[in-house]
Order: C-alpha cells, then structure tokens, then sequence
C-alpha cells in the first residue's frame, strides 16, 4: 500500500488506531524480554560466581582437615 502524504500514513487508511497498538504491544513485549532476559544473565552469572567460591572454600576446608589428620596421626 502506497500512501500520499506522512499524514495518511500515519492514519494507515482508518486502522491507525488497531495497528500503532499492535505495534506498541509488540515493542512493550520485546524490550520485556530483552529486559528480563539481561536481568537473568546476570543473576546466572552471579549464583555461578557464588558456587564457584563456595566450592573453593569447601575444598580448601578439606585440604586443612586432611592436613590436621596427617599431622595428628603422625
């Protein structure tokens, strides 16, 4: 469809109303998902950095009771 001036495009023959709306619910919902979508990396990122660091504790523990244990046996 071909329009004549900015105008009618604007006024998309009538329908205006329905398609900007469509348009606008479809934009509202993409930048929800990027949104959310950032929002979730960075809390994936963050658990992964707390599990990291809390499985280097965990061994470091280890290796310390199993120091003690070698040195009490002896």
């Amino acid at each position: 469809m071909q329009f004549d001036s900015f105008s009618d495009f604007l006024h998309m023959g009538g329908y205006a109303f329905y398609i900007w709306l469509a348009y606008g619910v479809t934009f509202v919902a993409l930048v929800g998902i990027v949104t959310q979508s950032i929002l979730e990396h960075r809390s994936l990122i963050k658990n992964i950095t707390k599990e990291q660091a809390r499985q280097a504790r965990i061994k470091k523990s280890q290796a310390k009771s199993k120091k003690t244990e070698i040195a009490e046996s002896e």
